[in-house]
């Protein structure tokens, strides 16, 4: 009589445990990025000159080791730390497709430039 009351007890235990092993990974993972990816955390507009948009935005990302926080398509991304360190913006393929790239003078940014003429400049501080 004695021993399947042990095992149940066991059992509840176990399950138990199980269910707060369960309920604490999942509080774990909530706010947490999977490794190589990014999310933008805060993005600002300002219209207030005439034909001109300036916009900041701020990313956070969970990048692999050899990687770091950059710009691919026009969306946050993780790219090869290669890229940042020696100032090749256009290496990580920021622009959107049918755009083209073009380094500023002073490699503190890029240009991206659609056909028609409209320029999008991205620097970086």
């Amino acid at each position: 009589m004695q021993l399947p009351k042990a095992l149940w007890a066991l059992a509840a235990a176990a399950l138990c445990c199980f269910l707060v092993l369960l309920i604490h990974a999942q509080f774990l993972r909530e706010g947490q990025l999977a490794a190589g990816t990014c999310e933008i955390v805060t993005l600002d507009r300002d219209s207030s000159q005439p034909r001109r948009t300036i916009a900041r935005q701020t990313a956070r990302c969970a990048c692999r080791k050899g990687q770091i926080a950059g710009t691919t398509r026009a969306r946050p991304a993780c790219v090869d730390a290669r890229i940042i360190r020696t100032r090749q913006w256009c290496d990580m393929l920021p622009c959107l497709e049918g755009e083209g790239c073009e380094l500023l003078a002073n490699r503190s940014g890029w240009t991206c430039t659609r056909h028609g003429g409209r320029r999008k400049t991205t620097t970086v501080s």
